[in-house]
């Protein structure tokens, strides 16, 4: 299974934010930076992570983003779930063996399993080398 790239930017500003010191903001402009990604991509990114719960927004001129919740709440399986559109593996809705094929049910049972291990990891497991991802993200300058 391969995940979106929507997914991949979600995951990224929340390792991005994540990777602050508590109470210190993001911006996308940093973030995209960081990453090399459009700024208009991160902004929808940004703006849908923000609806769901994911990251809190700070609006002004000291604004920026910092996380939602606590790292150790948001799970890996969450963000995926919220991001990605589709799990269908196959689709099988044209397929002239469908009717007698048992395979959806093993390509069903894969998915299940996928989102059960990222069930078991969350945000702050990715961020147990915090110092690591600031070193490569370098030295945070503050949200002007």
């Amino acid at each position: 299974m391969q995940l979106t790239r929507y997914t991949d930017y979600a995951v990224r500003v929340l390792l991005h934010v994540g990777a602050r010191d508590d109470g210190d903001l993001s911006s996308i402009a940093e973030i995209a930076e960081t990453y090399g990604i459009s700024r208009n991509h991160l902004m929808k990114v940004v703006q849908d992570l923000g609806q769901a719960g994911f990251l809190e927004t700070v609006r002004g001129r000291r604004g920026g983003l910092r996380l939602g919740r606590r790292p150790e709440e948001i799970t890996v399986g969450q963000i995926v779930r919220h991001t990605e559109t589709s799990f269908q593996l196959v689709d099988c809705k044209n397929c002239i063996v469908a009717p007698a094929c048992t395979l959806p049910r093993v390509f069903n049972e894969a998915t299940r399993a996928f989102l059960d291990v990222l069930d078991r990891y969350t945000l702050a497991d990715a961020l147990t080398r915090r110092d690591d991802l600031r070193q490569i993200f370098g030295n945070f300058a503050p949200v002007a």
